[in-house]
């Protein structure tokens, strides 16, 4: 059985905030398991998504990373 969905607990980092790679932003759970997801990138939070607690697909767009001033694509 493949898990499609994942729920999205809290944010562990805010908009804004600086990440490095490999440190967690978000904290995700299943019926079995609770993680935090990390960033694949340094750079800084620009822009949250998906709000808390949100049920999401797996591989969804939760938010997005990017360098200082990056601007985020128009929803």
């Amino acid at each position: 059985m493949n898990t499609t969905k994942v729920n999205l607990v809290r944010w562990l980092k805010n908009e804004g905030d600086q990440v490095k790679q490999g440190e967690g932003v978000v904290e995700l759970e299943t019926e079995k398991i609770s993680y935090e997801l990390d960033a694949p990138v340094d750079g800084v939070l620009l822009k949250i998504v998906v709000a808390e607690p949100t049920e999401v697909e797996v591989g969804g767009l939760l938010a997005y990373l990017g360098a200082p001033g990056d601007k985020v694509p128009a929803a």
